[in-house]
């Protein structure tokens, strides 16, 4: 299926369930959706980051320190980390990814409720071609030296300093 048309379940402000729209309609029309964060990280605790394809339908070619995407229309949250890191990082087998919070992102053009997980990746990885131009596992101090450099995804980059801000995760 194109990614424009899968279907997604639309809320409100607290995050309850009010329509479904097919992607593309829900971008467009920049209505509420949900969305996971994924932060992998390898078995020397360095953090999976990676380059998106200049083909995604949001924020292409920019940095991410996260992996994750959309939630479908009736899918957990639960359910779509485990999916969307299994997906991105080219895996079977993953643990459950760990939630850490929630948060609703909004930037005055688009607005997702937005969990955030972690979870460790001790498999090697391959990284789907149409999500990932680019990718490595960076050390902690390498990807904060980075931040500045490079160009994030701007909701990635909300969730990277809620997690730094909170002291959960990075376990």
């Amino acid at each position: 299926m194109n990614p424009a048309d899968e279907i997604l379940d639309i809320v409100d402000e607290q995050d309850t369930v009010i329509g479904q729209a097919r992607r593309a309609d829900a971008y467009a029309r920049n209505m509420r959706h949900r969305c996971v964060f994924i932060l992998a990280t390898d078995a020397a605790g360095r953090i999976f980051v990676h380059r998106r394809t200049p083909q995604k339908l949001v924020f292409p070619s920019l940095y991410d320190m996260f992996v994750g995407g959309v939630v479908g229309a009736g899918e957990s949250y639960d359910a779509a980390a485990l999916r969307e890191a299994e997906e991105e990082l080219g895996v079977s087998g993953l643990p459950r990814p760990v939630p850490l919070f929630k948060f609703l992102y909004e930037n005055g053009e688009q607005s997702w409720w937005s969990a955030v997980y972690e979870v460790r990746c001790e498999l090697p990885v391959n990284p789907q071609v149409e999500e990932v131009a680019w990718h490595d596992f960076l050390p902690l101090a390498e990807l904060e030296r980075r931040i500045g450099a490079w160009e994030w995804v701007p909701d990635g980059l909300a969730a990277w300093r809620r997690l730094r801000a909170s002291g959960v995760g990075l376990s």
